[in-house]
């Protein structure tokens, strides 16, 4: 039986919601993959990239409080997160042009493989 994402401390019902929308669906999921991979995901769905949020995960899977992040840990945060955005910005160049015509990445690559008609 998997345990409710919300059981985590720090992780509220509209943060459950957004990892639920990203396939991470029980606290022992996201335990399991760890905050960089869930918050990747969290990202790549469309969820909104903010650093505090970043952040808080990390110190929620670790039993903290998330203002109890400072100093020298969350300028590694900062640059673990910046890097995580890049990365990901990266691997969505290839969607980019579709982005830019307001079509969803499903539809790019529906698109590419001639399933959709191009607009």
């Amino acid at each position: 039986m998997s345990t409710s994402l919300t059981s985590i401390k720090g992780i509220g019902p509209a943060t459950a919601e957004g990892f639920i929308r990203a396939g991470i669906t029980s606290a022992e999921e996201l335990r399991e993959i760890g905050a960089d991979a869930a918050y990747a995901a969290w990202i790549e769905v469309g969820n909104p990239a903010h650093f505090i949020g970043y952040y808080a995960l990390h110190m929620a899977l670790q039993g903290r409080p998330w203002n109890d992040c400072r100093g020298t840990e969350k300028a590694e945060f900062r640059k673990k997160f910046d890097a995580l955005k890049a990365r990901i910005a990266a691997s969505d160049s290839t969607t980019q042009s579709a982005k830019e015509k307001g079509r969803a990445r499903l539809d790019a690559a529906l698109s590419e493989i001639g399933l959709i008609a191009k607009r």
